[in-house]
C-alpha cells in the first residue's frame, strides 16, 4: 500500500504530508441521504486495488502516487482524445480523457502551488437514502504545497450535467471533511490557454540555460519588450527557449492574458513568486 512517510528524515517534525494544519477544518456534513461510510478505492504502487474508508485513505495513502482506477477509453465517433501529458511539476506524464482536461492539467502543472498531480487516482463510493450504491472517480487530484489535497472535475463550457452535479456535491463535503478542496474546472481564458500552451513547450528542464538564465533575470531587471532583452542577451534561436521557460516557471514574468507577441514587456518576477 502507497503509505505515506514523513516528510523528512527520521525524526523530522513536519509529520506527513497529508497530515492537516491545526487550524484545519476536520468536518463537514454530507449531503442528506449520504451514509456515514463513504470508501475509497484506488490501486497502490504495486498495482494492487485497495479498498478503505475515504479519511484512511486520504491521510494515510499517497494517492498521488497511486495510478489510475479507471482508463478512458477510445469510443468510435465521440470527441475524446485520450493521452498523455509529461508534467513538468511530477517529472512523469500524466493520463487525460480529453482536450479539454489536458489544458486544466496543463494548468495545474503551471501552477506554482501544485507539487504533484495524477488522473483519477481514486474512486469514492456511498450508498445513497434509497439504497443505491454510488461510484465517483474524480478526473484529476493535486497535491498542494500546505499538505493538503485538491480534487476536480473538468467540466466544458456550459452547465455541468445534473448527473455530475449531484456527483459534485458529494465529493466537496467528502473533500471538506478531511481538510481538502474539491473543484469543478471550467475551461479557462482562451487567449491564457493558448499562451501557456505555447510556453508549455518549453516546460523542460532541459530549457533551463544555466549561465543564460542567470543573465536574463538581470537583463530583464526592468520591464522591456521581449524581443530586446532576447537580442541583448545573443542569438535569438538559443535565446528565446530559455526565455519562454523562464516564463512557464514563473522566473519571468509578462501579461499572459493578453497575446503573447515580441514586443511584450517582460520582467524578472520578484524571488518569493516564482514557482520553482
Amino acid at each position: 500500500m502507497a503509505v505515506r512517510k514523513p516528510a523528512g528524515a527520521s525524526g523530522d517534525s513536519a509529520g506527513l504530508p497529508g497530515e492537516l494544519p491545526e487550524d484545519a477544518e476536520t468536518t463537514a456534513d454530507l449531503p442528506v441521504g449520504i451514509g456515514d461510510r463513504l470508501e475509497a478505492r484506488f490501486v497502490d504502487q504495486a498495482g494492487t486495488e485497495q479498498r478503505t474508508l475515504w479519511p484512511d485513505a486520504a491521510r494515510g495513502v499517497c494517492l498521488e502516487e497511486c495510478g489510475p482506477v479507471r482508463r478512458f477509453p477510445v469510443r468510435h465517433g465521440k470527441r475524446m482524445a485520450p493521452g498523455w501529458w509529461w508534467s513538468a511539476t511530477n517529472g512523469r506524464l500524466v493520463h487525460y480523457a480529453s482536450g479539454v482536461m489536458r489544458t486544466q492539467v496543463m494548468l495545474l502543472d503551471w501552477d506554482p502551488s501544485i507539487v504533484a498531480i495524477a488522473c483519477r487516482p481514486v474512486e469514492l463510493t456511498w450508498r445513497e437514502r434509497d439504497g443505491t450504491w454510488v461510484r465517483h472517480a474524480p478526473h484529476l487530484m493535486a497535491r498542494l504545497a500546505d499538505g493538503r489535497g485538491l480534487l476536480a472535475d473538468c467540466a466544458g463550457h456550459g452547465d455541468i450535467s445534473p448527473r455530475l452535479a449531484c456527483r459534485a456535491a458529494v465529493t466537496e463535503a467528502a473533500a471538506a471533511a478531511v481538510g481538502w478542496r474539491y473543484q469543478v474546472l471550467r475551461p479557462p481564458d482562451p487567449v491564457l490557454a493558448a499562451n501557456l500552451r505555447w510556453l508549455a513547450g518549453y516546460r523542460h528542464p532541459r530549457y533551463r540555460g544555466g549561465e543564460l538564465a542567470v543573465r536574463a533575470a538581470e537583463v530583464f531587471r526592468r520591464p522591456r519588450p521581449l524581443i530586446e532583452g532576447v537580442r541583448e542577451l545573443g542569438d535569438p534561436v538559443q535565446v528565446f527557449p530559455v526565455v519562454f521557460h523562464a516564463l512557464w516557471r514563473g522566473d519571468l514574468s509578462a501579461r499572459l492574458e493578453k497575446p503573447l507577441h515580441e514586443r511584450v514587456n517582460v520582467t524578472a518576477a520578484p524571488q518569493g513568486r516564482r514557482q520553482r
